[in-house]
């Protein structure tokens, strides 16, 4: 690999890892959502320049963040915003030791009151505030924290580009104008944010163990970056079970993720993986985390989703997993959350314990109500069924759908691969 390649690698990887943090710490300081976006976007694109000629620092991430702070006490000057965020903008980053999201240290004033030193928490609570619609929430969240183009917000919502972009510019001046506060919250108000929070967290695991686009299937540091956050958010409310199987879900979702891709980068579906190389301690904790949430008595999508995890993870063979009550628990989940996406999943348990023909049945359903005409998984589950039940002409004609609609490059091999063994057949 070259010196400018390397760069390169370095620049992406640091964009996974540290994005979130450089951005949220600017909102902080600058209270300016579009400019803190700007500056985090121009410290990227000088590190390219920078890194090139000095190497790459030891820290990447307290050099963005350094650079971008820079650039915002730049621009507040210029535009005399004003004396109190040119202080703030001015106190330097402490730049020893790893990150630690429980150290009190507050490198920007005297924290917010809530107990909970971490820029990127607060983020999260204060784009799920209940003054912004919830698709507003969960699209900035992407947005802000994971580093989600507009474009790839959109397909993970099914809309337009520039219906999603008109929803991003909507909610920053919502935030703005009605001047709602960067923190997280005192204890009595935490409820009435919870669902939205617990919202975005899974959302932004979701795209990290399935990336909408790009070359690779997951993105490991959008995952690790939810589980810390859902394992922070579950220390300020241990209490309350849906937090606590939130966690479980993904912890449990999270132990499989080295089985999900084989030596050279493609998709190795569940039933195809090498059990071994699950993880067990996060499997253990998991099913701990989700006994103690259900033994509350108070169920929830959450503690749903992680019981169906559960069922995959403790199943000791493909063979074993009890596809009967995991279409139980889809069943018993449509009643929380009654999306198509959830009936496009109850209708892969039902075809895995009833058969394909009964699968397939409720998929057509999914088809004729025509909300899932631009999602991929949609035609790619008819196929599977398909194949399933023989019918191999039919599941060529819909892995070639799939794999028109697929952005993932190792979502398309793999739909391309089984497209190759139908029409062969």
């Amino acid at each position: 690999m070259s010196a400018t390649d390397e760069v390169e690698a370095a620049v992406a990887a640091a964009f996974r890892e540290e994005w979130a943090q450089v951005v949220a710490t600017l909102i902080r300081v600058t209270g300016d959502w579009d400019l803190a976006e700007e500056c985090a976007q121009d410290a990227f694109a000088q590190a390219l320049e920078r890194w090139r000629r000095d190497g790459v620092p030891g820290r990447p991430g307290a050099w963005l963040t350094t650079t971008a702070r820079n650039r915002a006490l730049d621009v507040l000057r210029r535009e005399s915003v004003g004396a109190r965020k040119l202080r703030e903008a001015a106190v330097p980053a402490r730049d020893e030791g790893p990150y630690d999201p429980f150290d009190p240290y507050d490198p920007f004033g005297e924290g917010d009151g809530s107990g909970v030193a971490d820029d990127r928490l607060r983020l999260v609570f204060t784009c799920c505030h209940p003054a912004l619609p919830i698709e507003a929430r969960v699209a900035l969240t992407l947005r802000t924290l994971a580093g989600l183009t507009t474009p790839e917000i959109a397909r993970a919502f099914l809309v337009p580009e520039a219906t999603m972009a008109q929803r991003l510019v909507r909610a920053k001046r919502k935030i703005r104008n009605a001047g709602i506060p960067y923190r997280v919250p005192p204890a009595h108000l935490l409820p009435e944010r919870t669902t939205g929070v617990l919202g975005v967290l899974y959302l932004l695991f979701n795209e990290g163990y399935a990336a909408s686009a790009g070359d690779g299937l997951m993105r490991a540091g959008l995952c690790a970056e939810a589980i810390r956050l859902a394992r922070l958010l579950a220390r300020q409310m241990p209490d309350e079970p849906e937090v606590v199987g939130l966690l479980a879900l993904l912890l449990l979702h999270d132990a499989r993720r080295d089985a999900r891709v084989d030596g050279a980068g493609d998709l190795v579906t569940l039933e195809d993986q090498d059990r071994t190389a699950w993880d067990r301690a996060e499997i253990d904790e998991g099913t701990a985390l989700l006994d103690g949430a259900l033994r509350r008595g108070r169920p929830g999508p959450y503690q749903i989703q992680a019981a169906v995890a559960a069922c995959h993870a403790t199943a000791p063979t493909a063979a074993d997993t009890d596809w009967a009550d995991i279409a139980g628990l889809y069943g018993e989940l449509q009643r929380y959350v009654p999306s198509p996406v959830v009936r496009l999943n109850r209708a892969v348990a039902v075809g895995m314990a009833e058969g394909g023909e009964a699968g397939l049945a409720l998929v057509a359903e999914l088809e004729a109500e025509d909300d899932l005409s631009g999602y991929h998984l949609l035609p790619a589950t008819r196929a599977d069924l398909l194949r399933r039940s023989g019918r191999l002409r039919e599941a060529a004609q819909s892995y070639a759908r799939a794999l028109e609609l697929a952005e993932n490059a190792a979502e398309r091999r793999f739909l391309a691969k089984r497209l190759a063994e139908c029409r062969s057949a």
